[in-house]
């Protein structure tokens, strides 16, 4: 089905993904800050950076077996026929690069306190569709077509990033900005 030369299906399921994107930051954040109690005020990010593991495996693995065998996609001969060393290589690379990046995402986080998914995730998503572009005109050597509405999105992207930037909500001055404080937290908030 399509509208304007738009698969509505694959624009849907575009929208599902940045729903799930656009909230990954800020529950994190939340995830984070619910490991703090008294013993340990600053947990750290390695705690919720293994949660996130341990969620890639349920919905990364056991999600694809449950449909592929409750619906038939991508069954073909079977779970284990289909497979290549080139095609398990590159989509494992492409994993490790995922959850570099979910790290690099918790490390940011980390250092810029509560207060930081105002500007850390629009740099991120601001950036990634510009980073994942020039990595497919790379493979696809499609530089010859840049046109000038491409080079306005890119000017857009950056003044977009610098307005997020400059304009975030940011806690008053002298305010610690921790957040509010879970049902297991004894952190009072400020």
């Amino acid at each position: 089905m399509n509208l304007f030369g738009i698969n509505l299906y694959a624009a849907g399921f575009a929208l599902v993904t940045a729903l799930f994107w656009g909230t990954y930051g800020p529950l994190l954040q939340i995830g984070h800050h619910g490991f703090k109690t008294a013993d340990v005020p600053d947990p750290g990010r390695m705690r919720p950076f293994i949660c996130v593991g341990f969620a890639y495996f349920v919905v990364a693995i056991l999600g694809p077996i449950v449909v592929m065998y409750l619906f038939g996609h991508d069954k073909g001969n079977g779970l284990m026929s289909g497979w290549t060393f080139s095609g398990a290589l590159w989509s494992f690379i492409a994993g490790a690069v995922g959850a570099l990046g979910a790290f690099g995402l918790l490390m940011a986080l980390s250092a810029g306190g509560v207060q930081s998914v105002a500007y850390v995730m629009p740099i991120v998503f601001g950036c990634a569709p510009m980073i994942s572009t020039f990595v497919t005109m790379y493979r696809n050597n499609t530089w010859s077509q840049i046109n000038p509405f491409f080079a306005a999105g890119l000017i857009l992207i950056a003044v977009g990033a610098i307005t997020v930037l400059t304009f975030a909500p940011k806690p008053p001055k002298g305010a610690a900005g921790h957040g509010k404080p879970t049902a297991t937290s004894t952190e009072k908030p400020h």
